[in-house]
């Protein structure tokens, strides 16, 4: 299973949240989720297991869940691309440009008031 499909349902999201607070037993991880079974959520635990977005140990008679971040830089190079670099270039060139406009815009006086032309009488 791919990062991707594993972080597509929105409660294999809230897990890996919850984690990102620290390691959470399997108990209190299902306790968050009083709207579904513990089963269901022993298989979003297993789906996230597969996709490498958690580890799990074993202490005493618990499981112990934490996140793990490495597979999370697949997402953020995708968003990364997806964004586009290149959008941030132009949206600080179209900032620079925004910003000379209105300095040329303070500088130059308004229509009507520019300086007093010189008349010859005669």
């Amino acid at each position: 299973m791919d990062v991707f499909t594993a972080v597509a349902d929105p409660v294999r999201r809230r897990i890996v949240l919850l984690l990102g607070d620290g390691p959470r037993t399997a108990g209190a991880l299902a306790a968050a989720f009083p709207e579904i079974s513990r089963p269901a959520v022993s298989r979003h635990l297993r789906v996230l297991r597969e996709a490498g977005l958690i580890t799990v140990e074993l202490v005493g008679r618990e499981r112990h869940y934490r996140a793990e971040h490495g597979p999370l830089r697949e997402l953020d190079a995708w968003l990364d691309a997806v964004r586009g670099r290149g959008w941030e270039r132009r949206l600080d060139a179209l900032e620079t440009e925004v910003h000379r406009a209105r300095r040329d815009r303070r500088a130059r006086p308004p229509a009507g008031e520019g300086p007093a032309e010189s008349r010859s009488t005669g």
